[in-house]
């Protein structure tokens, strides 16, 4: 398993390095559209191999990765410029939107998924007490929010990519010029959002964690942060294991 901080690196490389080095170095060599549809499916290579074959943990989140993934490939032979292709390098942004405030109208947030991951309950009764235990009011109000705030950088991004996609690639598809803009565009969004991203999960997490944690009486001389999250919901009552239950 990749640490965050590889992970975060691997991003940055194959999502923003190797397809400007593409766009910039092989469109000369072999066209600009070839070179173009190259550098739009390295990074939905990499995704889809870290996902399905290195990682493969197939979950809500994997599965909705992996969608907008797929998606961004289609994309990629949408031949397109001007706001046209402002809108749909800003496509997958718009899906995560609609995914995390979606996620809060029908009051799933998405954080609960993310949680879920964190936490891996593999039973009934583990999945029922991690819910009693994000429902509590006050728990239950920082995973709305964190689902928001990510909802919102989302939103932010989107906004943004779609502002510098329409001033900056200007020249018609199929050009070497066009190549050169997508490349300075990804130069900005891909490496600046990707960074953005991680500090917002990291703020995320922590605010979630701390929350967690403190929704539990303080137990003297331990840290709860140190105690397994299950016996602290086996101490709360919300965890009764089936050979306890019968």
């Amino acid at each position: 398993m990749k640490s965050p901080l590889v992970k975060l690196i691997l991003d940055i490389v194959m999502g923003a390095a190797v397809p400007i080095l593409i766009l910039n170095n092989l469109t000369p060599v072999i066209g600009p559209p070839p070179a173009y549809v190259f550098a739009a499916l390295v990074p939905v290579g990499y995704v889809l191999v870290d996902t399905l074959v290195i990682s493969r943990r197939f979950n809500a989140i994997t599965t909705y990765v992996a969608l907008t993934t797929i998606m961004q490939g289609v994309l990629a032979f949408w031949f397109v410029d001007g706001w046209r292709y402002a809108l749909k390098d800003t496509a997958g942004l718009i899906v995560a939107v609609l995914i995390f405030f979606g996620s809060l109208a029908l009051g799933k947030p998405m954080m609960l998924f993310f949680l879920a991951q964190v936490f891996q309950p593999d039973t009934p009764r583990k999945y029922a007490a991690m819910d009693a235990l994000l429902r509590k009011p006050r728990v239950w109000r920082v995973v709305q929010a964190t689902t928001a705030l990510i909802g919102v950088q989302n939103l932010a991004f989107a906004v943004v990519n779609f502002s510098l996609n329409l001033s900056i690639v200007t020249a018609s598809f199929g050009s070497s010029a066009f190549n050169s803009q997508v490349a300075q565009v990804n130069g900005i969004t891909r490496v600046a959002f990707t960074l953005i991203s991680f500090a917002v999960f990291v703020l995320a997490f922590f605010w979630l964690y701390s929350t967690i944690y403190r929704s539990f009486p303080p137990q003297e001389g331990k840290d709860l942060t140190e105690v397994d999250i299950w016996d602290l919901l086996r101490g709360e009552g919300l965890l009764v294991e089936e050979a306890q239950a019968g």
